[in-house]
C-alpha cells in the first residue's frame, strides 16, 4: 500500500497542472486549428480560409504596419533602454529616485497609459498641441491620431514609452553581473568611458540583449491594448496590426474561421522569425569562437 501510494504521489500532484494545461492551452489550440479548416457549418473546406486571408488587401496592410510598428519600437526601445540602464548604473545623487521613476511607465496599466496618451494627443484639447502652439513651434494643431501619416509614429512613441523601462531594468541587472576587474584592467590600459562601453559593456550584455529583443518582439506583435484603445486600427487601417485584425475579424465581424486561419499563420510566421533569429545568432557566436 505504501509503495503504491508513494508511486502515485508525483502523478497526483501534476495532474491538476496537466488538466489546466489541457483546458486553457491544448484545447483552444486544437480548436483553433480545426476551425481554420472548416466553415460556419463545420464542413471541412481545406485551405479556403487561408487563401481568403492571404488574398485580402487588409492583411497586407496589417502585416506592413506590424513590421513597421514592431521594428521601429524595438530599435528605439533598445537604444533608450540601454542608455538609461547605463546611466542608472552610475553613482549620482538621487540615483534611487531616478531608478524608481524610470519604472513608472512600465508598471502603469496599459489601458491607463493608452487613454492618458490619447488625451494628450487630442487635436483640440491635448496638452501636447497646447504646448507646441504656446511655444510657437506649430501654427495649427497636429492631428496625431487621425492623420494617416502620423498616427503610427505616434503609437510607436507610446509603445516606446511603455516598454523602454523594462529594457533599462534588464540592462541594469546585467551590468551588475559584469566583473569590475574588467573595467579596472581597461582603465589601467588607458581606456576611456566610450571604450569601456564598446569593448566591455555591450559585448557582456549581448546575451541579455538578445533575450530582451525576443521578449520585445513577442510583446510588440501582441500590442493590442495601446493601439486598439487609442485608434482601433484607424484611420483607414493605417494603424491596423495583425493581432488587432484577428480580434476584429473574430469579435466584431464574427468571422471566427477566418480569424482562426489568420491566427495560425500569425503564430507560424512569428515562430519562424524567432527561430531564425536564434539560429543566426548561435551561428554568428560559433563563428566568432
Amino acid at each position: 500500500m505504501r509503495a503504491t501510494a508513494r508511486g502515485q504521489g508525483p502523478i497526483t500532484f501534476i495532474l491538476p497542472a496537466l488538466l489546466l494545461l489541457a483546458i486553457f492551452i491544448v484545447y483552444p489550440l486544437v480548436s483553433t486549428v480545426w476551425m481554420s479548416f472548416t466553415n460556419d457549418s463545420d464542413q471541412f473546406v481545406g485551405l479556403d480560409n487561408y487563401q481568403s486571408v492571404v488574398e485580402a488587401g487588409r492583411t497586407a496592410r496589417a502585416v506592413k504596419n506590424t513590421i513597421y510598428f514592431v521594428g521601429a519600437s524595438i530599435v528605439v526601445q533598445l537604444l533608450l533602454g540601454t542608455i538609461a540602464g547605463i546611466v542608472l548604473n552610475e553613482k549620482f545623487k538621487g540615483q534611487a529616485i531616478a531608478r524608481s521613476l524610470t519604472l513608472v511607465p512600465w508598471v502603469v496599466p496599459g489601458i491607463v497609459g493608452a487613454m492618458t496618451w490619447a488625451w494628450m494627443f487630442h487635436t483640440d484639447y491635448g496638452v501636447i498641441n497646447y504646448i507646441l502652439l504656446s511655444t510657437g513651434l506649430i501654427s495649427t494643431p497636429v492631428r496625431w491620431l487621425s492623420d494617416p501619416n502620423i498616427v503610427l509614429p505616434s503609437l510607436i512613441a507610446v509603445n516606446v514609452w511603455k516598454m523602454f523601462p523594462f529594457v533599462a531594468i534588464m540592462v541594469l541587472a546585467g551590468l551588475q553581473a559584469i566583473p569590475k576587474s574588467l573595467y579596472e584592467a581597461a582603465q589601467v590600459d588607458g581606456a576611456n568611458f566610450w571604450h569601456e562601453i564598446r569593448y566591455i559593456t555591450l559585448p557582456q550584455l549581448r546575451p541579455m540583449l538578445i533575450s530582451i529583443t525576443l521578449l520585445l518582439v513577442i510583446a510588440g506583435v501582441n500590442s493590442i491594448t495601446i493601439i486598439y484603445s487609442m485608434t482601433g486600427g484607424g484611420p483607414a487601417d493605417r494603424s491596423l496590426i495583425t493581432s488587432i485584425q484577428i480580434f476584429v475579424e473574430a469579435f466584431q465581424f464574427f468571422n471566427f474561421h477566418t480569424a482562426s486561419a489568420l491566427s495560425i499563420l500569425f503564430f507560424l510566421v512569428s515562430t519562424a522569425i524567432i527561430v531564425v533569429y536564434i539560429v543566426a545568432d548561435n551561428n554568428k557566436r560559433s563563428a566568432q569562437e
